[in-house]
Order: C-alpha cells, then sequence, then structure tokens
C-alpha cells in the first residue's frame, strides 16, 4: 500500500464512520430507555458503547491519517488505542456482575475480548509505525483495522437494534435452543 492510496483510504472512511457514528445516534434515540438512563438494559448499553468506540476508532485514525505532514501512528493510532483498552476494560468490569448474575450473555463478552484483540494489534502496529514512519506493512494493517473496527461497530448496532441473528452460528444455536422453526411447506406461516 502506497501512502498515497492510504490517504484515498483514510477519507473514504472517515466518512463511512462519521456515517456510521450519525445512525448509531439515531438507533439510539428511537428508543433511548433501552441504553440511557437508571433502567437502561446492561447488554444494551455494552452493545451501544462498543459500537462507538469501534466506531470513534475508525473516524479518528483516518481523520489523524489525513492530517497533512503527520502519519497515522503519530501518536494518534496510539493514543485511540490505549484509550480504547480503557474502554475495554471499563466495560468488562461493568459487564462482570450482570454475567455472573446471567443478565448478559458470553457473546456479548466475547465481542468485547474480541476489540480487545483488536486494539492490541492497533498498538502494536502504531507503535511500530512510530519507529519506522515509512513501513508500509504497518500503514496495511492499520488500515485492515480501521475496516475491522466498522464491521465490529455494524455487528453490534445490529444487535442493538434487536436484529436478527443471520449467521451460521446463529442458526445453530437458534436449532439447538428449539428457537428455530422451519418453513412451512408452500411458504404458509406456521401458526
Amino acid at each position: 500500500m502506497t501512502f498515497g492510496a492510504a490517504h484515498e483510504f483514510f477519507q473514504a472512511s472517515a466518512s463511512v464512520a462519521g456515517a456510521l457514528i450519525g445512525l448509531l445516534f439515531v438507533a439510539i434515540s428511537v428508543a433511548p430507555e433501552r441504553v440511557l438512563g437508571p433502567d437502561a438494559s446492561e447488554v444494551h448499553a455494552v452493545r451501544a458503547a462498543a459500537a462507538l468506540t469501534a466506531f470513534t476508532n475508525a473516524l479518528t485514525v483516518a481523520l489523524f491519517g489525513l492530517v497533512p505532514g503527520r502519519h497515522v501512528g503519530a501518536g494518534a493510532a496510539t493514543t485511540v488505542a490505549i484509550l480504547g483498552l480503557m474502554f475495554i476494560a471499563g466495560c468488562l468490569v461493568r459487564a462482570a456482575p450482570a454475567w455472573h448474575a446471567k443478565r448478559i450473555r458470553l457473546g456479548d463478552l466475547v465481542f468485547l475480548i474480541g476489540l480487545l484483540g483488536v486494539f492490541v494489534v492497533q498498538l502494536l502496529t502504531a507503535m511500530g509505525l512510530d519507529r519506522r514512519p515509512s513501513d508500509a506493512g504497518d500503514l496495511e494493517t492499520i488500515c485492515v483495522l480501521v475496516i475491522v473496527c466498522a464491521l465490529f461497530g455494524i455487528a453490534r448496532s445490529w444487535e442493538l437494534v434487536g436484529g436478527p441473528t443471520m449467521g451460521l452460528t446463529g442458526q445453530v444455536v437458534g436449532l439447538l435452543r428449539g428457537k428455530y422453526k422451519p418453513p412451512a411447506p408452500g411458504g404458509a406461516e406456521h401458526p
């Protein structure tokens, strides 16, 4: 990846991340009581915070990647990764009692662990980019992590709004829990 191509990538990424953050706020504002306030669901609060953190990471890294004369690792990706790690630690501390009380699923925590991995890789890669600013491999890794954060945020947002699980794992779990009903012959609905 060339640094000129990265500039175009960061322009597009900043636009996408900004739009996704706006849509996340719209989704939260439709049913704010589920995420905000004293009676908010811990599951929804963790999902919303994780989505916002993933999108904000992608936006911040992309915007700093556009600053003339600076490279993306020069403090920006490193700092955002450290803040992301602090966020994950806070989320895990907040979610632990809810998980022990079975008010939050292991899947919600696994998603946080995945985001933790993204921030660790980003921190290490950004530190490498700080030492070797012309390393195209580290720059490419940062770009891939921006994409991964956008995808993490989209998946968390989908769960936040109650979107159905369509992946193979979700379908198998649904079958095992007895929640899956195959379509009736001829496309008719089950009673």
